[in-house]
């Protein structure tokens, strides 16, 4: 089994707030509902039902769960419905009326169809989800449970688990000591290994078209989010703040002339989590809690760093970026692998600090570094995130949330810069950190694991 896994899955376009809690019982929903229809039993039925255990079941209101399921089990995909379809779906759009399943079949549904049940914990995942299909007669038709695993990734209650999607992978690794073997032996960057890897699934072309894609998502999602404002969703009523930095960043800088690049990068992570926490279009960078680091860093590159390449073609700098997203698809692959990349699971130092790390080792790649430079970045970049408890005020991908992108991306920012200063030789190991990581994880109370029965979540007046 290779930890490896496509960067097509791990940075997949999809909505807010949350990868785990939104993107991935969509997808599950629309699974239940395509495996009813392959068993030519979804004209017989006649009722349908959710319910949301663990953390689903804590944090699932604040985080749109319902509304996802209920999007799911109409057929819509995060890639590609519109994120207006999502909003409300379950808190406003069921009257107790019929839903569509896959977009056509009518069943009766009722808003207490979903149900939550935050004190039961599956032994699968901390994020599981079961869904049941009756007939008129209220019989069972069909009933399945599914993990929502972190990132949007979903596995289906007796499924083998696979880290690396079941792919024959042609560059396999288990650990980061085995990867920068491999890239020895074969004279690989990183980055060169997971492209050799992405093209045995596609070809070339589709290769760098798809990573221009995720790029082109993320950097709207940037320009989204620095051009809103207003307050988000939620009775918290958080006031976006990265579209009054932008306008204040320009007007330092017209007044000036001196470009502010850390003040910048503050502001497109804020923008990135902003546009998340509103149930915008964003892409897992691995999960959405998340999704503002890399995106931050590699702007922040694009913008400030490229000095070499700024005269040059756009091309030039795309290719940098495809460079930056394939190394940084190559950590996420071990942390996934070897330790999680769920707030559910882990905490917030598996969500945070694995994008964090990739970010590291995705800007020490486009900035000349190392096979080892690079690990050692991410090495840095995790390190000083273990123990980093999720605890979301109220439930929602706000606070601190949103905050903590900007953060992490600064820190990204400083590992690759003092891994840069180095030969890659150092003390610490990257797989010795993502197995602290684990171990971690494994120790921390659920009461520090997504679901807001702890830490900020219960020390800060919700309203």
């Amino acid at each position: 089994m290779s930890a490896y896994v496509s960067a097509f899955e791990l940075f997949s376009i999809g909505v807010g707030p949350s990868s785990s809690h939104t993107v991935g019982p969509m997808r599950a929903a629309a699974s239940f509902v395509e495996r009813l229809s392959a068993a030519a039993a979804l004209d017989r039925v006649a009722g349908v039902g959710c319910v949301l255990y663990g953390s689903l079941g804590a944090t699932g209101i604040g985080h749109g769960t319902p509304d996802a399921v209920v999007a799911g089990l109409r057929g819509h995909a995060p890639e590609t419905v519109d994120p207006a379809e999502v909003r409300g779906a379950w808190t406003h759009g069921i009257e107790d009326g019929p839903l569509l399943l896959g977009g056509r079949h009518p069943v009766r549904f009722r808003r207490e169809d979903i149900a939550l049940e935050p004190r039961t914990r599956l032994p699968g995942h901390p994020n599981a989800l079961t869904f049941t299909a009756t007939d008129a007669a209220g019989a069972v038709l069909a009933s399945e449970t599914y993990y929502s695993v972190g990132g949007g990734f979903i596995r289906r209650d007796g499924d083998d688990a696979d880290a690396g999607g079941g792919y024959a992978w042609p560059y396999r690794y288990g650990s980061a000591a085995e990867l920068l073997d491999l890239c020895a032996r074969e004279e690989l960057s990183i980055a060169g290994l997971a492209r050799r890897n992405e093209e045995a699934l596609r070809p070339e072309a589709d290769v760098g078209a798809g990573l221009d894609a995720i790029w082109d998502a993320m950097s709207a999602c940037v320009d989204a989010g620095l051009h809103a404002e207003g307050t988000l969703p939620g009775m918290l009523r958080v006031r976006r703040r990265a579209g009054a930095m932008r306008a204040q960043l320009d007007a330092a800088e017209a007044a000036g002339g001196r470009e502010l690049p850390g003040e910048w990068l503050g502001a497109f992570a804020l923008a990135v989590n902003e546009e998340n926490a509103s149930g915008g279009r964003v892409v897992t960078a691995p999960t959405n809690g998340a999704a503002g680091i890399l995106p931050a860093v590699a702007m922040y590159w694009w913008r400030f760093a490229a000095d070499s390449l700024l005269a040059a073609e756009d091309l030039e700098r795309r290719r940098g970026i495809r460079r930056f997203l394939l190394t940084a698809t190559a950590l996420g692959s071990l942390f996934r692998a070897n330790a999680s990349i769920s707030g559910a699971e882990g905490g917030c130092q598996a969500e945070v600090g694995s994008a964090c790390a990739m970010a590291a080792g995705g800007l020490t790649a486009v900035m000349g570094g190392s096979n080892a430079q690079i690990e050692n970045a991410a090495e840095i970049a995790m390190e000083h995130h273990l123990g980093l408890t999720c605890d979301p005020v109220g439930g929602l991908v706000q606070i601190p949330c949103i905050e903590r992108n900007a953060i992490a991306a600064s820190t990204a920012v400083t590992a690759a810069r003092l891994a840069l200063r180095g030969d890659g030789r150092h003390y610490v190991s990257l797989d010795a950190v993502v197995e602290t990581m684990r171990q971690t994880g494994m120790d921390m109370s659920h009461t520090y694991k997504e679901t807001s029965e702890g830490g900020l979540a219960v020390n800060v007046v919700e309203c």
